[in-house]
C-alpha cells in the first residue's frame, strides 16, 4: 500500500466485533455495530505547533488503539476498508 497520512492522522484497520454474546447467542452480521477497537496502519508526522516545530505522535504502527463510534472518515485502499482519523480522536492504546 502506498498511502502516507499526513499531519497528525492515523490510517487504521478495523478489528472484526464479537460473533457471539456472552450467552452464546450468534450475532448476525446486519445486527453488528461496527467495532470501536482497531489497529494502527501507518501514521503522519505530526502536527506543527505554532513555532514551527513538528510533534511526534504517540501512537505507533501496530498499536492497538480504541476510538470514538462516529470517529474518523471511512476509506477504501486497495480494496482494504480502513478508516483515516486524527489522533485527538483516539481513546486509548490497548496493552499488549
Amino acid at each position: 500500500m502506498a498511502f502516507r497520512p499526513l499531519h497528525d492522522r492515523v490510517l487504521l484497520r478495523r478489528l472484526d466485533g464479537e460473533e457471539k454474546t456472552k450467552g452464546g447467542i450468534i450475532i448476525p452480521d446486519n445486527a453488528k455495530e461496527k467495532p470501536q477497537e482497531g489497529e494502527v496502519v501507518a501514521v503522519g508526522p505530526g502536527a506543527r505547533d505554532e513555532q514551527g516545530r513538528v510533534n511526534a505522535l504517540d501512537v505507533r504502527s501496530g498499536d492497538r488503539v480504541l476510538f470514538g463510534k462516529w470517529s474518523g472518515t471511512e476509506i477504501k485502499i486497495d480494496g482494504q476498508d480502513l478508516l483515516i482519523l486524527k489522533e485527538s480522536e483516539i481513546l486509548g492504546v490497548l496493552a499488549a
